[in-house]
């Protein structure tokens, strides 16, 4: 298991400073391969392959939650030879990057719809999910097959139906009812929500989690996001007043 970085040294900040979950719009991986001539899916591949030192980053910093936007349900209207790219890719992903995954102490988690995922790739995120479940730092969410709208649909189905067959009645649903059923159930909300890439939208990413999250857009493309650029973002999100819809009480003293 590797070393905890301690956070006063490495970003002079106190624990309690740092995010508890941060999310990450991987976006800029086509641009940075065509920006070298190559095509898109080899910035997917160099994409991927920084995963792995962003997540031991967050692992060595203790977060509780590191959320990643893998591919959206909007993702499979790109053309069918980069979709099939990119799925064999979670498989070479998933079954390379599982001794990482416990030697970090990682437990791994799929947020979004399973149905329409290839059989090789549900494989292999079963898999991880199963040997990595009972470890107990940071939480790494794929979200793989995933739209904020969509599952927002999937819970209130479900509502629904516990409501119909009289296990729960229309006015005891809550915001906490919501909660529990959608796909991050039991997870805490995201406090940061990075973007690479400069885009400064949300692309139907955690919408309901993100309410009162900080957002950070960096002009960084994805394969080239380092540790260094997570700590400038997490430094920034610790420099900001959360007022999560409130106004701060004016405590400078009255003068007597």
């Amino acid at each position: 298991m590797p070393e905890p970085l301690d956070p006063q040294q490495e970003l002079g900040l106190t624990r309690e400073q740092l995010p508890r979950h941060v999310a990450i719009i991987m976006d800029g991986n086509g641009r940075w391969a065509n920006a070298r001539g190559k095509p898109r899916i080899f910035g997917h591949m160099e994409g991927a392959a920084n995963v792995r030192e962003i997540v031991t980053h967050c692992a060595r910093l203790q977060l509780d939650a590191l959320t990643l936007y893998s591919f959206s349900t909007e993702n499979w209207k790109r053309p069918k030879a980069e979709v099939d790219a990119l799925m064999n890719l979670y498989v070479e992903y998933l079954i390379k990057e599982r001794q990482t995954v416990m030697e970090n102490n990682v437990r791994l988690i799929q947020v979004g719809r399973r149905e329409g995922l290839p059989e090789p790739v549900l494989r292999e995120l079963d898999e991880t999910q199963r040997v990595s479940r009972d470890n107990s730092g940071l939480r790494l969410c794929l979200a793989i097959n995933y739209g904020s709208r969509l599952e927002i649909v999937d819970a209130v189905r479900e509502i629904a139906r516990r409501v119909e067959s009289g296990q729960l009645r229309p006015d005891e649903i809550t915001e906490a009812t919501i909660d529990a059923h959608l796909y991050t159930a039991g997870m805490p909300d995201p406090d940061l929500l990075i973007r690479t890439a400069g885009e400064m939208r949300v692309s139907n990413f955690l919408l309901w989690q993100i309410s009162y999250a900080e957002l950070y857009v960096s002009n960084v493309l994805w394969p080239d996001f380092r540790p260094a650029h997570l700590n400038e973002a997490i430094r920034n999100y610790a420099a900001r007043q959360r007022r999560f819809g409130a106004v701060l009480q004016d405590i400078t003293p009255n003068p007597s």
